[in-house]
């Protein structure tokens, strides 16, 4: 076997490529190496062998013609290969954007509806509330151990909004909290999940179409949060703030 140190200069030796000073030094190592010697010869003899078939052959016209069209010929195809494939991709993502966007456009309209379904059964129910209360620091400690989660309620003194109580609630098999706020006549519900149950709205602020009532979504901590009720926007702003300040 070649000398460790010098078996990585012996194939720049052999195609000439080292520089002159080293050159001499693998010269000078060589006539007193036998191993490097063996392994240097062996490659200039496997060199010049491939030279002198390389010279065997000599290729005609004609021949080297069907060489040169056959790799302009792949060469095409790879191009158009490369396009089509490039064009299905393409067709592929935008398909799947699509497909996403709409599927997301539905469950968000599905979930709406839900929480509309819920707004509306609690107002016409007899027993809107399992715990009545104006106080938070009663309401709050209702919930616990009945959630597998916790939230904080605002104080409302000097607001226009009021506390009447809430229960808890279940929406696609997950148990969550509906809080019901009175703003003058009129009635609001927070609906409280965890996120990863229901999904999210991302935000969204709209007004339900074919009712009055008006929607808020907001997400924090893992927790989906829905205010809905036939109040305006402003209304609903101003009770936002002061749900989001409390934490």
């Amino acid at each position: 076997m070649p000398c460790e140190a010098w078996s990585a200069k012996l194939a720049l030796f052999v195609d000439a490529e080292l520089p002159p000073d080293q050159n001499s030094e693998m010269e000078q190592h060589l006539r007193g190496c036998s191993a490097c010697a063996a392994t240097a010869l062996a490659s200039i003899q496997g060199k010049h062998a491939l030279q002198q078939a390389g010279r065997k052959f000599h290729p005609d016209p004609a021949f080297r013609a069907r060489i040169y069209r056959e790799v302009e010929r792949r060469h095409k195809d790879r191009r158009i290969w490369s396009i089509v494939s490039a064009g299905a991709l393409a067709a592929l993502v935008i398909a799947g954007v699509l497909l996403i966007s709409l599927t997301r456009r539905q469950t968000n309209e599905q979930l709406l509806g839900e929480i509309a379904d819920l707004h509306v059964s609690t107002l016409a129910s007899q027993n809107p509330v399992d715990v009545v209360s104006t106080d938070r620091h009663t309401v709050k400690p209702w919930f616990e151990g009945k959630l597998p989660f916790t939230f904080d309620l605002p104080e409302l003194e000097n607001t226009p909004f009021t506390l009447v109580g809430g229960k808890v609630i279940y929406l696609r098999q997950a148990p969550g909290a509906e809080l019901i706020f009175g703003l003058r006549q009129h009635r609001i519900s927070l609906f409280i999940f965890q996120q990863r149950a229901v999904g999210s709205l991302h935000g969204a602020e709209i007004t339900l179409p074919g009712s009055s009532l008006n929607l808020h979504a907001w997400s924090n901590n893992g927790l989906e949060y829905l205010l809905i009720g036939d109040v305006g926007n402003d209304d609903l702003n101003r009770l936002q703030a002061l749900l989001r300040s409390a934490g």
